[in-house]
């Protein structure tokens, strides 16, 4: 909790000297309100994947993302309130995998809540993670604010119940990128109408933040960053002063806003996507068939530990959000609502002129 003695300034000036000694896409994420002892901040981890090899063996790499954003949540100055993990513990869904997800997660020195992501899912349909995490779908007040958390990575029955003769064939289907057998995400009927009953309680110049997955939009079906009810979601939310939608997945910094909904993506403590390989393969076909949202970034290596990878700080003020990408191995990046064009813009990386050369040489 930010109490009323701590300035803004000097929350800032303590954000400054962790970032100096982070390299780790950890959120930190302050909702600032016109009452300065109103302000709370909670952190923000996402996309962990860990890959269970064998006996006690796990892919190093996607441990130690994991292992140093919980150590330097845990050094946070002054603590968050909560902590929100955002989906993808896992890798294939293993019981292992979850187990060994949860164990770091556990060291955490604050409260955490827990996001689904479809590698947490489509091994059992995500019943082993409920009896780790608890239900995939709910909400809570906090000081204020409303929170919602979706299950936004379901599909449908008949690819999910009645394609794949094991259930392991379905998660590795589930689990390849840009793989033609997936599925597109969904939120789904029953869930829908869930949020349509939680938002009726809740007054609509009520703060609104969603934490999902998937990004609730339809940004590039290729790669499954698509939620095939997006609009349907977006509709219930249209009717708030200033929603946020804050989601996983996409291993990349991305921003929109669509009407009055912001939405923002956080990194990853896995790995970055896309690759240098893909930029390469999609320019020797003559095609950039990427989405328009993604902000290209430095990665000369992709297999390097952090790579690409960041954390940020998300300021939600008078509704308008604000990222503040502090990048490894990159220039630090602001995605910031601009009044004048009505949407948020990344503000140096808009101009072309102002991009250095190993962000556009792939």
């Amino acid at each position: 909790m930010i109490e009323s003695r701590v300035t803004r300034r000097e929350f800032m000036k303590g954000a400054g000297a962790l970032a100096a000694a982070s390299c780790l896409p950890v959120s930190l994420v302050e909702l600032a309100f016109a009452d300065e002892r109103q302000n709370f901040t909670f952190a923000y981890i996402s996309d962990a994947h860990i890959q269970h090899i064998s006996g006690t063996k796990f892919v190093r790499n996607w441990d130690r993302g994991l292992i140093r954003a919980v150590a330097e949540t845990n050094l946070m100055t002054p603590k968050p309130d909560f902590v929100v993990f955002g989906g993808d513990l896992a890798q294939l869904g293993t019981k292992a995998e979850l187990d060994h997800g949860a164990e770091m997660l556990a060291k955490l020195n604050v409260k955490y809540r827990c996001v689904m992501g479809e590698h947490d899912y489509y091994l059992d349909l995500g019943k082993y993670w409920s009896e780790l995490f608890g239900p995939h779908y709910y909400s809570w007040d906090h000081k204020g604010v409303h929170f919602v958390v979706l299950n936004s990575i379901l599909t449908y029955d008949d690819w999910t119940h009645n394609r794949w003769p094991t259930a392991e064939q379905r998660m590795l289907e589930m689990a390849g990128l840009d793989n033609p057998n997936g599925s597109p995400f969904m939120v789904g009927e029953a869930q829908r109408k869930w949020l349509a009953e939680d938002l009726a309680k809740v007054k609509k110049d009520t703060p609104l933040v969603v934490f999902s997955h998937s990004p609730i939009q339809k940004i590039y079906k290729g790669w499954n960053f698509w939620t095939e009810d997006a609009e349907e979601v977006q509709a219930l939310l249209a009717s708030y002063s200033d929603p946020t939608v804050i989601y996983g997945h996409v291993h990349q910094i991305q921003y929109n806003q669509i009407g009055k909904i912001a939405f923002h993506s956080v990194m990853a403590t896995a790995w970055p996507w896309p690759y240098p390989e893909s930029y390469a393969q999609a320019q020797a076909q003559g095609q950039i068939q990427f989405p328009k949202l993604t902000v290209p970034m430095n990665r000369a290596d992709p297999f390097f530990e952090r790579d690409a990878t960041g954390w940020q700080f998300i300021d939600v003020a008078s509704g308008r959000t604000t990222m503040k990408y502090n990048l490894y191995n990159n220039t630090n990046r602001v995605v910031a609502f601009n009044t004048k064009t009505g949407q948020p813009e990344d503000t140096a990386f808009q101009d072309q002129a102002g991009r250095i050369e190993p962000q556009i040489h792939y």
